[in-house]
């Protein structure tokens, strides 16, 4: 019943074209080239053309083609999953008034972070700090499973391993060569419930498929960051702290926001827990889901969540449909 309930409401997002029950127009989503970008522009469309009786167009897009369109075009109306530190030039199209932050569509922003399995922290809560995994390097396989060259992780990475003399406490900083491989390692652990101890981020099908707890490094110090993400950077500079969570944004037109305001409030309640999104990215994996599906799947698992987000006339609207 739950795959039948799925795949009907899988549908009934891939053929909605604006409802006729209320008066919103046209609004143009910009959906990012990515699982989790794609799956939420779906969700967002079918809940304005369905709730809100809009006639969304969903644009493909990307980080820096989005900006520069809503710099030059004012379009698209609603962007979707904008990840501000990889685009300076977003704030200036704030300050010009052109374009609004809504909301973090990633409740707790991308994260990044060393990690361990879940198991291994509910058998040695010890381990959910830095000076607990190296007081005790042979519980977590006395190895760090580090970055591959060429990945912005790397480079902090390597300046807090050397930092924290981690070689020298007994564990080894094993250099990845792709994030399949990455990726691989965590499986192959969790297979056969064995340590491991190492970085990923999130929200990832990883993270959805294999429940992992954060090391605690320390606490975030975002200028220490900076200066922990300078390659080569000089042994006395580099200091504690942890990775910063980076700010991942639901971005509307201020045309938009004075032209229907109940669509630019919806863009600001849009906002899922990084847990539903890593299962979220899991379960399309799995099973080779379109973004269709993969928005179904938050409507119908996530059905009251999705409901607190939208207005009293669109959450009856979309009761219909459930």
């Amino acid at each position: 019943m739950k795959k039948f309930k799925l795949t009907g409401v899988a549908l009934a997002i891939s053929l909605s074209s604006g409802a006729a029950f209320a008066d919103c127009g046209k609004v143009s989503i910009g959906a990012m080239g990515w699982a989790s970008g794609e799956a939420l522009a779906s969700l967002a469309s079918f809940v304005l053309d369905q709730g809100y009786g809009c006639e969304t167009t969903v644009v493909p897009t990307d980080t820096v083609p989005a900006v520069t369109s809503l710099a030059e075009n004012g379009e698209p109306d609603l962007v979707i999953e904008l990840w501000q530190n990889s685009v300076p030039a977003y704030a200036e199209l704030v300050a010009e008034g052109k374009a609004m932050t809504a909301s973090n569509v990633f409740a707790a922003g991308g994260e990044e972070g060393w990690w361990i399995p879940q198991y291994l922290a509910d058998e040695h809560p010890e381990l959910l700090t830095l000076d607990g995994i190296l007081a005790n390097p042979e519980l977590v396989g006395a190895r760090f499973h580090n970055c591959p060259v060429g990945w912005g992780c790397r480079i902090v990475n390597d300046n807090l391993a050397n930092f924290h003399d981690m070689r020298g406490k007994g564990v080894e900083v094993f250099d990845h060569g792709s994030g399949a491989n990455l990726a691989a390692s965590i499986a192959a652990a969790f297979e056969e419930k064995a340590p491991w101890f190492g970085y990923y981020w999130g929200p990832t099908a990883i993270l959805g498929k294999y429940p992992m707890a954060r090391v605690d490094l320390g606490g975030v110090d975002a200028d220490q960051h900076k200066l922990n993400q300078v390659q080569d950077q000089d042994p006395a500079k580099v200091g504690v702290s942890d990775f910063p969570s980076a700010p991942v944004l639901n971005v509307v037109t201020t045309s938009l926001a004075e032209r229907e305001p109940e669509v630019a409030e919806f863009a600001k309640n849009f906002s899922i827990p990084n847990d539903v999104l890593s299962q979220m990215l899991a379960w399309a994996e799995e099973n080779n889901a379109s973004a269709d599906e993969a928005a179904a799947w938050v409507l119908t698992q996530q059905t009251d969540l999705v409901m607190g987000m939208v207005s009293d006339d669109a959450r009856s609207n979309l009761s219909k449909l459930m």
